[in-house]
């Protein structure tokens, strides 16, 4: 060999690290999050559409997606307009949910006695079905908006209540008394701790709320109101318009899965420290089988 001749690198086959490794199991399982929820939709109206045309159901028993989708193209403007009746009335209950359900959940998660007084009869309102009382909220404010609100506040109440109170209740004794002996007042124990404590509580229970406030406002409109979705569906039945009525079902349906992303994303931006590191755990546990 010549004596200035440098000699070839000798090849590896090193793989990729670690954390190559699971930076690499990460992306794919964003990337999967991503697409998963469109392929099973897709999947399940292609499904729904094959089953209809396969057993040649009527359309008055159940409408192929097409149909739905011709009849969402023919009747946008009714749409459109009566699901915006129906999305305002239930952000407006729902707001109420919100403050009332959050200052009561505070009161009952931070005092024992409020907690043992007022826990059964929150019980018991919430077992009361809503679309009993519906009329009566009509005879006091008369068909029109205001029913579909108060039914929408009523049925999202509950959830906000009860899980503010229980992120709040279940601070440690042991961390109270070291407040406690370093001067705390306990409007600082709740402020500082225990509002932060409930935080991941109260999204929770936002997530479960926002959903449930359009089955109240839905409730409502059918019953007691001359406008919005749940109205549109009862006219629209009344004619054997089964198309439109299931187009009214899913504008609903999509409405309360953007309302829920929505809340996801001031969930990851609020209280994100509560789940740090669990994708990581899961990436690592996949990689180490």
């Amino acid at each position: 060999m010549p004596r200035d001749a440098t000699p070839e690198p000798i090849p590896t086959n090193r793989g990729p690290t670690r954390a190559e490794a699971m930076a690499l199991a990460a992306r794919r399982r964003r990337r999967l999050q991503a697409w998963l929820p469109w392929i099973i939709i897709l999947g399940t109206f292609l499904i729904w559409e094959a089953v209809v045309f396969a057993f040649q159901i009527p359309q008055f028993i159940l409408p192929a997606p097409s149909d739905i989708a011709a009849s969402m193209y023919k009747w946008w403007w009714p749409l459109l307009d009566n699901s915006w009746q129906t999305l305002m009335t239930t952000l407006i209950g729902f707001a109420f949910a919100i403050a009332f359900g959050l200052a009561l959940g505070v009161a009952i998660g931070s005092s024992s006695l409020l907690y043992a007084g007022l826990y059964p009869l929150l019980i018991a309102f919430n077992s009361v079905p809503k679309v009993a009382v519906v009329p009566i909220l009509v005879i006091w404010f008369g068909i029109g908006t205001v029913p579909a609100v108060i039914t929408a506040f009523l049925i999202s109440f509950f959830p906000i209540v009860v899980n503010v109170a229980t992120g709040i209740a279940t601070v440690e004794p042991e961390l109270r008394d070291v407040l406690r002996a370093l001067g705390a007042k306990p409007t600082d124990i709740i402020r500082k701790v225990g509002l932060p404590r409930a935080m991941p509580y109260f999204f929770a229970s936002l997530k479960i709320a926002i959903t449930v406030a359009f089955v109240g406002s839905i409730i409502a409109e059918t019953v007691a109101s001359n406008k919005g979705i749940g109205h549109l569906m009862i006219l629209a039945s009344s004619r054997f318009d089964v198309p439109l009525v299931f187009a009214g079902l899913i504008i609903t349906g999509i409405m309360g899965v953007v309302m829920y992303a929505i809340a996801v994303k001031i969930e990851d931006r609020t209280t994100g420290w509560a789940m740090r590191g669990q994708e990581g755990q899961s990436v690592a546990t996949s990689i180490g089988g």
